[in-house]
């Protein structure tokens, strides 16, 4: 028996008795579909790719793995990847912060030849080059998580060292973007959100605090430089960062380095990313410029705003974000589908009326309410074309049209909602 029978059979075994055998069977085949499917161990470390694109990003591969980390004390196979992805993710932040997305080796592969400020080095590994926050907030999480949950710090390296260092300079640098930043973005005969405006620096924007990012989690360009969920992300990401430093590192200095731009980006947060709705109260923007344009939305990837519990930046019973929930949760998000097999919220990265099961998952990770939490999962169940699997989009009438048939964060956190949603199960 692998780890993987091992892990899952229990709530198997469970959802057999309860005479749920099809979730029993797409619960136990998300789960596995990380680890069976994308997973390639090379030079002493591990690449990961999403499914059907052959390049790792930092955000996926972090996220895919994460719902691994309870079982890496019992399995010593899941503690060695783990630990073997971060050696590789930490490389690559150092090889180039303002990436998303990477090669095995250098071979040269890309998505696009963009014009972009990349060095001759740094190019061959790249397979795209969009910055965002949330690349560099995920490997973090994923170092903080696996240190808690296995004592492990194998990976706290020189290279992890450089890599704390390199993010708080990358941050740093972003907070004042117009003016300290080298990074640009072009990319020729797409759609615009494929590229920034203005040159390739994005729309201007004021300073506030916060840190700026040119694309979103779902790899679409931010109309306003300062993307909210992913600056939550950010600031806990960098209260993570304080405690590995002062905890294992003995560096009081790169310590309060991360407290001190944490406060910045959470005055930022509470002085701009928060408006009052006359339908809702007081919620958060999705993105603002610190000029005073502000977008409201909510978009399925993770960071969203509708994750911040989730990501443990905001507790679930904080008012501005329950607010901000029912307000996504309806029709004043514009990305808010309601149909015959599903309501949920989808993206302007895939075409109308489709529904990210991420998001379903999120919104019932995120949950406190046994109905909610029930009810999506059934939803779930029955969204599936009958694979067994979960997709990055399905329309909201007709389950058997989805975009990415092959797409392993979403099997990853599903098997993470099942877990938790399968205690409410009668």
């Amino acid at each position: 028996m692998n780890w993987i029978d091992e892990a899952t059979r229990p709530l198997c075994e469970k959802l057999d008795s309860l005479g749920r055998t099809k979730l029993s069977k797409m619960y136990r085949k998300c789960f596995a579909s990380t680890w069976d499917t994308t997973l390639q161990r090379a030079e002493g470390t591990v690449f990961l790719i999403t499914g059907d694109i052959p390049a790792m990003w930092l955000r996926d591969s972090s996220a895919q793995v994460y719902r691994y980390l309870p079982y890496a004390n019992s399995f010593p196979e899941v503690k060695q990847a783990v630990s073997g992805l971060l050696r590789r993710q930490l490389f690559y932040v150092n090889l180039d912060p303002y990436a998303n997305a990477f090669n095995r080796e250098p071979n040269g592969k890309r998505y696009r030849d963009d014009d972009t400020n990349w060095t001759r080095e740094q190019k061959p590994w790249i397979w795209e080059r969009k910055y965002e926050i949330d690349s560099l907030c995920y490997p973090i999480r994923l170092c903080h998580a696996f240190w808690k949950q296995t004592g492990d710090i194998s990976w706290l390296d020189g290279e992890a060292r450089k890599a704390f260092q390199t993010i708080l300079s990358t941050w740093e640098t972003e907070q004042n973007h117009p003016e300290k930043s080298a990074y640009f973005f072009n990319r020729s005969d797409c759609r615009p959100s494929d590229t920034l405006p203005c040159a390739g620096k994005g729309n201007p924007v004021g300073y506030t605090g916060m840190t700026w990012s040119g694309f979103r989690p779902s790899d679409d360009a931010c109309r306003y430089g300062y993307l909210v969920p992913s600056n939550f992300f950010a600031a806990k990401s960098l209260e993570q960062i304080s405690e590995i430093a002062r905890t294992l590192m003995n560096d009081e200095e790169t310590a309060l380095r991360a407290e001190k731009l944490r406060s910045e980006i959470l005055d930022g947060l509470k002085r701009f990313a928060v408006v009052h709705d006359d339908a809702f109260g007081d919620v958060y923007a999705y993105e603002v410029d610190g000029l005073g344009n502000r977008l409201f939305m909510d978009d399925a990837n993770v960071p969203s705003l509708l994750s911040l519990p989730y990501l443990g930046c905001v507790d679930a019973e904080d008012e501005i974000y329950l607010n901000t929930r029912r307000m996504i949760l309806s029709k004043a998000n514009p990305y808010y589908y309601e149909g015959k097999c599903a309501c949920g919220i989808g993206s302007p990265h895939t075409p109308e009326d489709y529904i990210w099961p991420i998001s379903l998952c999120v919104q019932g990770l995120s949950s406190k309410d046994e109905g909610e939490i029930v009810r999506l999962l059934n939803t779930l169940e029955n969204i599936d074309a009958g694979t067994c699997l979960m997709h990055e989009g399905v329309h909201k009438d007709d389950p058997s049209r989805f975009t990415r048939e092959w797409f392993a964060w979403a099997n990853s956190i599903f098997s993470e909602f099942v877990e938790k949603a399968a205690s409410y199960l009668a």
